[in-house]
């Protein structure tokens, strides 16, 4: 059987953010068996490394790797003023324009309020459509209240667990989809190396 890659990425600014619990608890899901998964916290990197083209930081690098590599990637950001993390939308400017050609994206989002609940589809997902993602599998808010963290443990509301399993399944599903054209997404592919594959 073979295994996928995945990397999911925290972008809160917040050491003790709900939103990298999340994707951690989201983590947690992928069977290692099946999927090599690689979390990544941007608030770890120096912020003045968000600022300086081209990129000369070692772990951002590394980051940007890891993404070229992946099979699918996972963003969680909290909602600030109805949109996506500013930490996320400088991470994706220094990303190479398709970036996402041949990949799934899941994106997730935490928030105080339902009233947020549209902001990852109206914001993020035009964004991450645009840098060329095969497929964009339907996001997941999860409000800040069905997050219950107890003793470093941490625990969804049950209606919340089942809707990030579901969510989890589509991204499953649709990066096990066979397909060996890795430029899928792509509008202006060199397709004849591709095809000479």
């Amino acid at each position: 059987m073979s295994r996928h890659k995945i990397v999911a990425i925290s972008s809160s600014i917040s050491e003790s953010s709900k939103t990298a619990k999340f994707l951690n608890h989201v983590a947690g899901h992928f069977d290692p068996r099946r999927f090599d998964m690689t979390v990544v916290n941007l608030r770890d990197i120096p912020p003045e490394s968000y600022f300086r083209y081209p990129v000369d930081n070692p772990e951002l690098i590394g980051i940007f790797d890891e993404v070229e590599q992946a099979d699918g990637v996972v963003f969680a950001t909290p909602i600030y003023k109805a949109s996506f993390s500013g930490l996320l939308k400088s991470f994706l400017d220094l990303l190479p324009q398709f970036a996402f050609a041949g990949k799934v994206i899941l994106p997730l989002a935490t928030g105080g309020s339902l009233a947020h609940v549209l902001a990852l589809d109206y914001s993020l997902r035009p964004v991450v459509q645009s840098m060329g993602a095969r497929h964009v599998v339907q996001s997941y808010f999860l409000p800040e209240k069905e997050l219950l963290v107890d003793g470093g443990h941490v625990k969804l509301a049950a209606e919340a667990e089942r809707g990030i399993a579901e969510a989890i399944h589509h991204f499953k599903t649709s990066i096990s989809v066979s397909t060996n054209d890795r430029l899928l997404g792509h509008p202006r592919p060199e397709r004849a190396a591709a095809i000479a594959s």
